[in-house]
């Protein structure tokens, strides 16, 4: 993708805690990471309902949890193995990983729950899981969807991640993990006047659903391209640019 003579910056757009892990990721991969988030998370606590399981569509939802009890006994559906991980990082034992999106996930409750022994507690973002409520209902699941955190636009991009735009050649790829975040990256790109560098930059998306947000948000201005993991999981999106 670049010369390993020319500096090698890749945005990453993912809010924190997660993007400064992502920037782990990529420093030790031999790139040289621009934060760039997108979005604030701010947790937003609350007690846990009875229910028969706790389905999470994400870490930040995981992070804003805590078990009621020291044991952890709740069974927990995490949306893919990240979050799953994040799960048992705050207590949860019964965890189980479906395959990395709500449809994963709701195939699974599908799978090893029953509609019969209890309500699910679903527990999103403001503003997200409706959809995956709605599945689930529709497999015949009593759902308590509840906001576990909020994600505010960020008002603008980082100065270090401005002045790495405006260099021109040094920011050569950008990574986008959701629809929203994509949006906000991209408007913010716009309004600081750098949306045109996007043309010598591959955008490297986390679902088909990400790269249509891109594409769309960017327009009439194109990336040099736009490339879909092959997996929806950080794993397979790093495995795109490799080491350097």
């Amino acid at each position: 993708m670049a010369s390993s003579a020319t500096p090698a910056g890749v945005l990453v757009t993912r809010p924190e805690p997660g993007g400064a892990e992502t920037a782990r990721r990529l420093a030790g991969l031999g790139w040289h990471p621009v934060l760039a988030p997108a979005l604030v998370l701010a947790p937003r606590p609350f007690a846990l309902p009875p229910a028969q399981a706790l389905l999470l569509t994400s870490r930040a939802a995981a992070r804003a949890l805590a078990p009621d009890d020291p044991s952890g006994d709740l069974p927990v559906l995490a949306v893919g193995e990240a979050t799953a991980a994040e799960a048992r990082a705050r207590g949860f034992r019964r965890v189980t990983a479906a395959a990395g999106d709500a449809a994963a996930l709701a195939a699974e409750a599908a799978r090893s729950l029953d509609p019969a022994a209890g309500p699910l507690l679903l527990a999103v973002g403001e503003g997200y899981g409706a959809e995956l409520a709605a599945r689930l209902r529709a497999q015949g699941f009593r759902v308590l969807r509840r906001v576990a955190y909020a994600a505010r636009p960020a008002a603008t991009l980082p100065e270090p991640a401005l002045a790495a735009l405006q260099r021109d050649g040094e920011v050569v790829a950008a990574l986008f993990f959701s629809p929203r975040s994509a949006r906000r990256a991209i408007s913010l790109l716009k309004a600081s006047g750098h949306a045109a560098t996007a043309a010598s930059m591959e955008a490297l998306v986390i679902s088909p659903r990400v790269a249509e947000a891109v594409v769309r948000a960017l327009a009439p201005l194109a990336w040099r391209a736009v490339r879909v993991a092959g997996r929806p999981d950080q794993d397979a999106l790093l495995a795109m640019l490799g080491p350097r």
